[in-house]
């Protein structure tokens, strides 16, 4: 029987991969964990509903030539299939009601793909609590065709009022300074509570026997903890990390009190080679030592250049330069896919000898992710590395 999953890094040869869909992409109705104010998209606060049909057309273009580029040089590529419940139209557990899902765009939010293993995350927002099911008839196949795939899920979480931290939206935007904001975000404080571990996948950045989780609004200490005693019994080494904020605020550099997603952070591209985001740059002291000793370089990466403009979004404010340009995808350790329009970018990572192939795709960012967020890889070729023999105690 072939083996079908297995994927240890962000760089090995890719021979499969999942990619995500827009259709069925709502703005969420609001809830604890989250909320979106988009007036000048007919979205105010307490108003939500699918995307506009002409933003998914146009999203589609772009991810189909995407998938076009992916299949001429020999990758396997599937699509999630769309779950009726995703429709906007409300879900529930035995605690609450949500009137409306998210979408299924961004694979890579929800599971966690670590060599054979498949791992579903708990996520941390009730718009997203179900959106697992639309892989699980993938995830079906793959276990009954490939006798060596292992899949499983954290404990799903209740998500009750006690899981977040009460009337956080409203401080955050009306009581809260600039300073305390820092503060929380050096505290690793935000909207979730630690009544239970939470943590999105895409927080994570696979180097092999390690992987570096981001300590986010979407990741609380709870759900690292999870993480690095479950990755440890299978012999996988789990390091936190947090990134900063620029300080003094400018508005030259955005901020990043709300933290989400480390893939705009921190991302490897080869073995001993990785960039890091110069104004959210890594505050966790152990990470740069990790890298030093085991001679891995850190670069900065090359600022955004294209100035985003969308009236209905799901990540950031998109009416400006986004740090989104550092959300690639590798084809393999030598060729990368990037956003088309962040030349500086493309430029940056010309120069270090990588084929750039550079990919459309400001269409499908509003819809909650670029290249690394749509994309779950399924198979690289390679196995199990160890990239950082000389290890810090504790870390």
């Amino acid at each position: 029987m072939a083996k079908i999953v297995n994927s240890w890094n962000e760089w090995d040869p890719l021979k499969r991969v999942i990619i995500g869909r827009p259709e069925g992409t709502n703005v969420p109705a609001p809830e604890p964990a989250w909320w979106y104010d988009l007036p000048l998209g007919g979205f105010p606060l307490g108003q939500w509903g699918p995307f506009p049909q002409e933003m998914v057309d146009a999203a589609n273009e772009q991810m189909n030539y995407l998938v076009s580029v992916l299949e001429k040089r020999g990758v396997t590529v599937e699509r999630v299939d769309i779950q009726p419940f995703m429709l906007n139209v409300p879900v529930s557990n035995p605690y609450w009601t949500q009137l409306n899902c998210h979408g299924v765009n961004n694979t890579r939010d929800i599971t966690m793909i670590h060599g054979n293993y498949i791992v579903e995350a708990t996520t941390c927002r009730r718009t997203r609590y179900w959106e697992r099911m639309n892989l699980r008839p993938i995830f079906e196949r793959y276990f009954k065709e490939d006798p060596g795939v292992v899949h499983f899920a954290a404990p799903i979480p209740m998500l009750t009022d006690e899981s977040y931290v009460r009337n956080y939206y409203y401080d955050f935007e009306h009581t809260w300074t600039d300073e305390q904001k820092k503060q929380r975000l050096h505290n690793w404080e935000f909207q979730l509570s630690e009544k239970e571990p939470l943590w999105d996948a895409a927080d994570a950045m696979r180097f092999g026997k390690d992987i570096f989780h981001q300590g986010s609004c979407v990741t609380n200490k709870g759900g690292m903890d999870w993480l690095k005693r479950m990755f440890a019994s299978l012999g996988i080494r789990v390091h936190h990390v947090l990134f900063d904020t620029p300080w003094p605020p400018s508005p030259d550099r955005p901020d990043n009190y709300h933290p989400w997603h480390i893939d705009v952070n921190l991302v490897p591209l080869r073995p001993g080679l990785a960039v890091y985001n110069p104004d959210w740059a890594p505050r966790t002291p152990e990470m740069w030592e990790l890298f030093k000793i085991n001679d891995w370089e850190l670069i900065p990466a090359a600022r955004p250049v294209h100035v985003h403009k969308n009236k209905v979004y799901l990540t950031g404010l998109y009416e400006g330069k986004s740090w989104i340009s550092m959300n690639t995808f590798s084809i393999d350790p030598k060729t990368v896919c990037v956003e088309a329009h962040e030349t500086a970018y493309c430029e940056q990572l010309d120069k270090l000898g990588f084929e750039v192939v550079p990919i459309p795709y400001e269409k499908v960012i509003p819809f909650g992710g670029a290249l690394h967020c749509t994309t779950l890889d399924v198979y690289r070729e390679g196995k199990c590395e160890d990239y950082f023999p000389k290890q810090i105690e504790g870390y």
